[in-house]
C-alpha cells in the first residue's frame, strides 16, 4: 500500500486528506515544548558540570555522551504522556474513517487514558521511551558538538548557517542509526492497547522473530527525512537564538 517516502505521501494526502499529514501535531507540540526545551536547555549545564570547572580545550566525547543521555532520561520522564498521546492519535489516524475516533482530541485523550487505564496509564512504554530518547538525544548532541567542531578546525568552515546545516544533518543520521530499532519497540509497545506485548524484550523478540532484523530499520529513510530536517530547523534556530542571547 505504502511505496517509499513521497508514494507514502501521497497514499496518505489521497485516502485520507492532506490534512491527515499533520494528524498528531498538536501533541507532537505537546512533546517538543516540555520535552525539547527541557532537553536541549539542559544540555550544556550537565554537560559542563560533568567536564568540571577548571576544564579547559575540548570537551571529550564522553562527556557530551552522558550529559545527552542524562538530559534526554530527565526531559521524557516529565514529557512520556504527550509522547503516549501523539502515538496512539497517530495509531488511531490508521482506523477506517467510519470507525468513531476513540480520542476526539488531544486534550481529551490525557483525560481519557487516566480514566481508562489509570493516572500511570499515561507513562505506559516509559522504559522504552526513556531509553529510546536519552540514546537519540545523546546521538544527536554529542554527535552535533563532535561534527561541529571538525568542520571547524579541520574543513575550513566558517561558524555559521552552513556549518550548522550540515553538523544536523550529520547529527539526525547518526540518530537514526543508533535509534531506529529502540524507536520501533518504543512505538509498538506504546500504541499496544491490547496486550499483545509483555513488555519491552518480549516485543524485541516478537519482532525480531516473526519479521526479522530488518523490521527495526523499516522507514529508515522516511526517519532520516524527519529527524534529518528536524535538525537542522533546530540546531540553525538555537546557534541563532544563542547568538542573540550573547553566548558567544
Amino acid at each position: 500500500k505504502y511505496n517509499g517516502l513521497f508514494g507514502t505521501l501521497m497514499t496518505v494526502a489521497k485516502e485520507e486528506g492532506p490534512n491527515a499529514l499533520w494528524k498528531g501535531l498538536v501533541p507532537g507540540l505537546h512533546r517538543q515544548i516540555l520535552f525539547g526545551g527541557l532537553r536541549i536547555g539542559l544540555y550544556e549545564p550537565v554537560r559542563n558540570y560533568y567536564v568540571g570547572e577548571n576544564h579547559h580545550g575540548d570537551i571529550p566525547l564522553q562527556y557530551k555522551i552522558a550529559a545527552g543521555l542524562t538530559t534526554g532520561a530527565m526531559a521524557i520522564c516529565i514529557a512520556s504522556p504527550t509522547d503516549l498521546v501523539k502515538v496512539r492519535m497517530q495509531a488511531q489516524g490508521r482506523s477506517p474513517s467510519s470507525t468513531v475516533p476513540r480520542y476526539p482530541s488531544a486534550l481529551k485523550a490525557y483525560s481519557i487514558i487516566m480514566r481508562e487505564e489509570g493516572l500511570l496509564g499515561l507513562w505506559k512504554g516509559l522504559g522504552p521511551n526513556m531509553a529510546r530518547n536519552s540514546i537519540v538525544n545523546a546521538a544527536e548532541l554529542a554527535s552535533y558538538d563532535t561534527i561541529k567542531e571538525f568542520l571547524l578546525r579541520h574543513a575550513g568552515m566558517k561558524d555559521n548557517a552552513s556549518t550548522h546545516l550540515a553538523a544536523g544533518l550529520g547529527a539526525g543520521f547518526v540518530a537514526v542509526c543508533v535509534g531506529s530499532p529502540i524507536d520501533v519497540v518504543k512505538s509498538r509497545v506504546m500504541s499496544d492497547s491490547v496486550g499483545q506485548f509483555q513488555g519491552v524484550a518480549d516485543c524485541f523478540l516478537k519482532t525480531a522473530r516473526r519479521e526479522g532484523l530488518k523490521a527495526f530499520y523499516k522507514g529508515f529513510f522516511p526517519n532520516f527525512s524527519r529527524l534529518g530536517s528536524w535538525n537542522v530547523a533546530m540546531f540553525i534556530t538555537l546557534e541563532k537564538v544563542k547568538k542573540s542571547l550573547g553566548h558567544y
